[in-house]
This record gives C-alpha cells, sequence and structure tokens, in this order.
C-alpha cells in the first residue's frame, strides 16, 4: 500500500494507557530529569512533565505506518504539537483517538508530509490533551497532492532571553523508548544506518521533553500545570551525548518563542518552537 490522498479521514487508534508514578517518573528520567527536578522524579508530591502525553500516542510511527502505506524506512517526525486541557495526573486511564487531517505532496525527490490530530481523554471523559503529529515521509513524494501551506511565524529578531544547557545521556535513547516509542531508529544500528544516519539518534520528542523542561524552569518554576501549548518543528538528527542549548525569547501574554541548538557549533535541532503558559493552573 503506497501513500494516498484516500489516507485522509482513516481514524488511528483508539490507543489506550494505564500508569502510574513509575511511568511519570521513568519518562522524566528518558527526558534527562534527575535529583535537580526532583518533583518529576519522586512519587511524594510528583508533578507530570506535560510532553508525557506523548506517551499516551504508543508506537504512533508503525500505527501511522498502517494507516497512510508511507514506507517506514524513509520516515522522520516532522512536527509536534500539544495543547493541554487540563493537568495531567501522577496517575490514570488514558484513551487516546486520532484521524489521519492531512496528506501533503511535496514532489517526487521531496518527499511528503502527514499529519494526523489526537485527543487524549481521561476514562471519566473529561478531556486532557489534543496532540497533533507531522510525519516527514521522505520516499511517498510523488502522489499526486498539493504541498502544504506556509505558516509564518513572527520569531523574535534579538538574542534570546535564556539559554538552557543539558547533554542528553549516550544511553538515553534506550530509557526513553520505554515510553512508548518503540521505532527502532532510535535503537537498532542497522536501521538507522537503512535510514542513512551513522548510529540511533536521539528521539525528537525526548529532546521536546528536555525543551519543556528547560521552558518550565525559566517561564513557570515548579509549576508544570501552567502550561497551555507546546510545539516545534525537528529540523536536524540530534545523536545521543551531544550538548544542546534551548533558546528562550519571552514575550508578552503568557507567550515564549524557543528552539534547540546544537552547543557546539549552533545547528538548529527544533526550530519554530512556541511556549504558551496561563497565569493560573489549568484545573
Amino acid at each position: 500500500m503506497a501513500l494516498t490522498l484516500e489516507a485522509v479521514g482513516r481514524p488511528v487508534g483508539p490507543m489506550t494507557l494505564t500508569y502510574g508514578w513509575k511511568d511519570v517518573v521513568l519518562y522524566a528520567l528518558g527526558v534527562g530529569a534527575g535529583f535537580s527536578e526532583i518533583e518529576y522524579c519522586y512519587e511524594k508530591s510528583l508533578k507530570v512533565i506535560p510532553t508525557f502525553a506523548a506517551a499516551a500516542l504508543g508506537d504512533f510511527t508503525s500505527l501511522l505506518a498502517a494507516a497512510t502505506g508511507f514506507n517506514p524506512a524513509g520516515i522522520l517526525h516532522g512536527e509536534q504539537e500539544f495543547i493541554f486541557h487540563r493537568p495531567i495526573p501522577p496517575e490514570g486511564n488514558l484513551i487516546t483517538d486520532g484521524t489521519i487531517t492531512h496528506c501533503y505532496d511535496k514532489g517526487r525527490d521531496r518527499g511528503a508530509l502527514v499529519v494526523a490530530e489526537f485527543d487524549t481523554h481521561l476514562s471519566d471523559g473529561q478531556r486532557l490533551c489534543t496532540s497533533v503529529v507531522t510525519m516527514f515521509a521522505r520516499l511517498d513524494g510523488g502522489f499526486g497532492g498539493v504541498d502544504a501551506p506556509k505558516k509564518p511565524l513572527p520569531f523574535p529578531g534579538r538574542r534570546p532571553d535564556a539559554a538552557v544547557a543539558a547533554v542528553p545521556a549516550v544511553d538515553l535513547p534506550l530509557i526513553y523508548r520505554l515510553s512508548g516509542d518503540t521505532f527502532a531508529l532510535h535503537v537498532d544500528a542497522e536501521a538507522a544506518r537503512a535510514a542513512g544516519f551513522e548510529k540511533p539518534i536521539v528521539h525528537g520528542l525526548c529532546t521536546m521533553g528536555h525543551a519543556c523542561r528547560a521552558l518550565i524552569g525559566c517561564l513557570t518554576p515548579g509549576s508544570p500545570e501552567r502550561v497551555r501549548r507546546i510545539a516545534g518543528r525537528f529540523v536536524s538528527p540530534l545523536y545521543a551525548g551531544t550538548a544542546i542549548k534551548t533558546l528562550i525569547w519571552s514575550c508578552s501574554g503568557g507567550r515564549a518563542f524557543w528552539r534547540v541548538v546544537r552547543a557546539s557549533d549552533h545547528v538548529v535541532v527544533i526550530d519554530r518552537g512556541v511556549y504558551e503558559f496561563g497565569e493560573a493552573p489549568l484545573s
């Protein structure tokens, strides 16, 4: 099955996730948290990093491949957006339903974009978050669709207000994948080489988790429940053990822009980052 416009509208899921404090802590460790952020790593008064919402999507790459027919050998995570409707509890039962919303054709030699939107609810029906996933299917262009529309973003032209340094540990992808994203690109050396990489690469969502921690620490310290939205575009691969910086531009109205760069040469890893937060916690 090849990628076609007929994939638009196809359902993905439902997916279910029953989790407890150990799963929340495992996720936090998988995105670089530790003793310096004990509120994410200790069941006493545990707080949840909002991007834990990714765990509700499970192995979404395989699910989207089955729904659309794109070639997994050429797939990369292109963009990710999380919109939060209430705080994520430290334990619970989640139900996630998704739909393929767009298939964009960038051309035979430029690949395609597959966009899916997921809604995650608590078991009692309360809406928890909305996740918008964009996959870059490098081998699936030329199927006859239209290209994606341009999305201007008024990124500040000034120097960043903060730069938060981190070094994702060499073995971190092995920990992060235990939260649900078991795509072979991040663990299997042969699969990574087949996709054109020297070795397994860090999950884009793992890097976004690092950025989310940095943004909370700078803009909503100690209050992850104030986060309303986080979004970004994955533009360059990252090998574990590579030092990074999350650059943050604070703006008015509870909004900030951000990007992640390699510390050594400032090559951008995640771009077009947006972070929105409220003065009061979600309830």
